[in-house]
């Protein structure tokens, strides 16, 4: 059964990238573009990895990410952080509950290795 990914990205063209990299890859994408559609996403179809953009309009993925890992269930679904804001926001992702951090613009082998690390087939 192929592993379900939360894709937030609030630009649309960077998300539709990425959604078809990962259903290439054999991954199911959901999609959200802010924080909101984030958490409500989130909660209501349960993705096995979250991929979290950090700046985001309406509430940023610092945020969602907090409210996502007090759900019951959550504490161990990996959100990876992806961000242009470079690695001077590690700290921050792991304080927020991220599992992770992949710079932009996407490095493509990096994200399938974080993939394969993080949903063990």
């Amino acid at each position: 059964m192929p592993k379900t990914v939360l894709l937030v990205e609030d630009f649309a063209d960077a998300r539709s990238f990425m959604k078809v990299l990962l259903e290439c890859g054999g991954y199911t994408v959901i999609e959200a573009e802010d924080g909101y559609q984030a958490v409500e996403m989130a909660q209501a179809n349960r993705p096995d990895i979250i991929l979290m953009d950090l700046s985001l309009p309406n509430m940023d993925g610092l945020t969602a990410t907090g409210i996502i890992r007090k759900f019951d269930g959550y504490a161990r679904t990996p959100i990876i952080a992806i961000t242009a804001y470079g690695y001077s926001y590690f700290n921050k992702a792991m304080d927020a509950g991220c599992s992770d951090l992949l710079n932009k613009p996407l490095d493509i082998n990096h994200l399938e290795t974080m993939l394969r690390h993080y949903l063990p087939q």
